[in-house]
């Protein structure tokens, strides 16, 4: 199996990434579905609200560099397997980009960001809102769905002994660093 290789960059914006999505995922489904004081539904949704907000541009370099990266593939090289793990990660691109957008466009008031800034509403109108509402919660939902098969494929890997977290991680950057050196 051939094993890419992962720029700092790109670990660096994977991981940021992976705590944003996981954090506003976990947090935002268990205040929906489980009894809390509505101060800490507040709270969460303050938070969250403001985190991604943040992360719009972070995410946005993200897919600079995924483009950037994609013109290096030959796709008729890949196997089925390989191709369709291809195919699931950009369909996680798609869909964080649908719950970011949504995100900001069912807004029914100003976008605070941590209190230190805000951004207006985007839409005034009702029925735009609470469609992008509607298509926010069933694109966190599907979103969720792929982010499990994805850390359940990064285990099975694991335990099939491909070391696809090495390759994701800062240590091996420091080992591709000292190979390079020795």
């Amino acid at each position: 199996m051939a094993l890419s290789v992962y720029s700092k960059q790109q670990i660096l914006l994977h991981w940021v990434s992976a705590a944003v999505i996981l954090w506003t995922l976990v947090t935002g489904f268990y205040v929906a579905n489980v009894n809390v004081a509505n101060d800490t539904k507040q709270w969460v949704a303050g938070v969250n609200v403001s985190l991604t907000t943040l992360f719009i541009p972070v995410f946005c370099w993200r897919l600079v560099v995924f483009i950037s990266h994609l013109r290096h593939e030959r796709m008729s090289q890949f196997s089925s397997a390989k191709m369709l793990a291809m195919f699931v990660h950009r369909l996680i691109y798609l869909l964080v980009a649908v719950v970011l957008l949504s995100g900001v466009l069912m807004m029914d008031r100003p976008i605070p960001v941590f209190g230190l800034l805000e951004f207006p509403q985007p839409l005034d109108d009702v029925a735009l809102t609470d469609g992008f509402f509607v298509l926010h919660i069933w694109a966190c939902t599907v979103l969720a769905v792929l982010v499990a098969m994805h850390i359940g494929a990064v285990i099975l890997h694991e335990l099939r002994g491909y070391r696809v977290l090495r390759r994701m991680s800062w240590r091996s950057r420091v080992r591709q660093a000292c190979g390079r050196i020795g």
